[in-house]
């Protein structure tokens, strides 16, 4: 797939070259032979027949053209040199079909060295495996491999087709501020210095969360932006400290609104950078994506569902199986279990907090389907027939089981289910979903305070606002996420405009009318001057990007990424700055141990 978009981005996004070539070099092919041409590049394999002759590979971002040169005019690999000469066929049986330009090549060639190289610390090559830290301090080499081209050029495509899909539904791109005022999101935020007032600070954005809702009291109606974003909070695969979304927020909607603007620009950028169509995105809520899947971003790449085994066992003999909640997954015979196999996963399992894991093999006899475990023989009748006819089971096939509370039996199977599914080839490569519903509140605080399961102005479920009292864990909010092949994309809710709703909320939360007025006074002083009904959404580009690209690790599709210490290792940052620096700032730098 990544070849073909590469040609596909390449071609569509290129327009004449002008300037000191007259031509790209993965552009040529067989209907300029005989022409004059001029190409510029870096020099890639340099292959030499004598002392007068040599084959070199010049490359540039859309490919790669032979040139056949006389004398070797001392090029070396990476040299920057402009080469002009006439396109040529390749002479019989020497075309290379792996080449877009493996019909023709460049003869009578006149070089022009541009700048000289040395020699790079790796080979620019996608072949070739290159440590990560070496690829990093020496990104600027990194991204002239094709991938990095490839993954960039994406990256931009999509930027375009993001924007026209939601201007095209009257949408309007507005720039919100970087230097902001601390938000109550919940991660860390970077703290920027001001010079001009000492001992004050702005903070860097977590999201234009606020700002966009003030757009919308505005009368702005329909907002988006591609948006940069900074969370000071522990890196990882699909995390950075400064990270790109589309974000968007809309007055007089409804959730399916916003799932609607969403899922049609989704359905324009897929079909445009893969060329698989998506017709529709189907909505899971919360609590069937739970009971299903064991998680909240589900992989519908492959089955596995999670069944509710509680009714088959409600009278059970079997001590391990008396527990409130008792579920299973099915692991197909293509995934075969070994015994040690399994007493890794029972082990696995008792480290996310089970009791156990029980196990039941399906294998055939003379009366059919019958299970194989150390508990097999303590099964009733009546519960091994149900239990077969529960999962549909074939020869071997096996069985997984955990029983105890209803969060630990979904959370320890949604994991092996992650663990041990593998992609459907009968199924789409890219499974989007949609999860909506999620609980307003996820538990208490220590004081007692309940938990907002978003931030504090997500709206309520207005069917289930009577027990916010009573039952407020039950609640349920109007907020949702997009999830892809278990990772998830992005998420947003219809957010509180109604006074009397916000006090309600603010009050069960613990945040008193003096708090609230000291961190959202302003975003609350702008409401009681007339708020529209407004929602919104935000979806992370880095990891949509990723996964179109067929990467696991955002740092794939970033121009210039930390690593996983957050630490550069092409500019060495981060690093001291100059007493001069810090006293312009007001600062005094603090020795660690006065941190303990």
């Amino acid at each position: 797939m990544n070849s073909t978009n590469q040609k596909n981005i390449s071609s569509k996004s290129l327009s004449k070259a002008v300037g000191m070539r007259s031509d790209y070099c993965g552009q040529i092919s067989s209907h300029d032979i005989g022409r004059q041409v001029s190409v510029c590049g870096w020099v890639g394999r340099r292959r030499e027949h004598g002392e007068h002759l040599a084959f070199i590979d010049l490359r540039d971002h859309t490919g790669i053209i032979q040139c056949v040169v006389q004398g070797t005019h001392g090029l070396h690999s990476e040299y920057v040199v402009k080469i002009t000469g006439t396109v040529s066929p390749r002479p019989e049986g020497t075309s290379n079909k792996d080449l877009a330009t493996g019909e023709v090549e460049i003869t009578n060639c006149e070089v022009e060295v541009l700048s000289k190289a040395d020699s790079p610390p790796f080979s620019i090559s996608d072949r070739i495996e290159v440590e990560e830290n070496v690829r990093l301090r020496y990104r600027y080499l990194d991204l002239r491999r094709n991938k990095m081209q490839h993954h960039l050029r994406m990256r931009a495509k999509v930027n375009s087709l993001l924007r026209h899909s939601f201007e095209s539904q009257g949408f309007t791109e507005v720039e919100t501020p970087l230097l902001w005022t601390p938000t109550p999101e919940g991660a860390r935020e970077f703290v920027v210095p001001s010079r001009m007032k000492p001992g004050s600070f702005y903070v860097l954005p977590q999201s234009p969360q606020i700002a966009k809702q003030l757009l919308m009291v505005g009368g702005l109606d329909r907002y988006y932006q591609i948006a940069r974003c900074l969370r000071d909070e522990d890196l990882r695969a699909d995390r950075q400290f400064e990270f790109t979304q589309l974000d968007i927020e809309a007055s007089f909607v409804t959730q399916q609104d916003i799932l609607d603007f969403v899922t049609q620009a989704v359905i324009d950028v897929v079909s445009e950078i893969t060329g698989i169509s998506i017709e529709s995105i189907p909505i899971l809520t919360w609590e069937q994506s739970m009971e299903l899947y064991g998680t909240d971003k589900p992989d519908l790449r492959f089955d596995m569902q999670i069944v509710d085994l509680t009714a088959i066992f409600k009278d059970t003999q079997i001590k391990a199986f008396q527990a409130n909640s008792i579920k299973g997954i099915k692991v197909p015979s293509s995934c075969p279990l070994s015994r040690s196999k399994l007493d890794n996963l029972v082990a696995k399992a008792k480290e996310m907090g089970a009791k156990g894991l029980a196990w039941f093999k399906a294998v055939d006899s003379e009366d059919g389907v019958v299970l194989e475990s150390p508990l097999a023989k303590h099964l009733g009748e009546l519960e091994s027939k149900a239990l077969i006819e529960a999962f549909g089971i074939e020869p071997l096939e096996t069985i997984l089981i955990v029983a105890d509370e209803i969060s630990l039996t979904r959370n320890i199977l949604g994991n092996l289910r992650n663990e041990l599914g593998e992609p459907d080839p009968e199924k789409p490569s890219l499974c989007f979903a949609w999860v909506v519903d999620f609980p307003l509140f996820e538990g208490f605080d220590e004081d007692g305070n309940l938990i907002s399961g978003h931030h504090p102005f997500t709206m309520p479920n207005l069917e289930d606002f009577h027990l916010i009292d009573s039952d407020p864990l039950s609640v349920r909010s109007q907020s949702y996420d997009l999830v892809l092949n278990g990772w998830e994309l992005g998420s947003g809710s219809i957010r509180i405009h109604r006074d009397d709703i916000q006090s309600k909320i603010f009050s069960v939360l613990g945040i008193s009318s003096e708090q609230a007025q000291e961190r959202f006074g302003f975003l609350l002083s702008a409401f009681s001057f007339g708020a529209p009904p407004h929602g919104g959404f935000a979806l992370g580009l880095d990891r949509t990007i990723a996964l179109l690209a067929g990467e696991d690790n955002i740092r794939e599709v970033i121009a210039f990424p930390k690593t996983s210490s957050g630490f550069d290792p092409m500019t060495q940052a981060p690093k001291p700055i100059s007493p001069q620096q810090l006293k312009l700032l007001s600062l005094v730098p603090i020795k660690d141990e006065a941190l303990d």
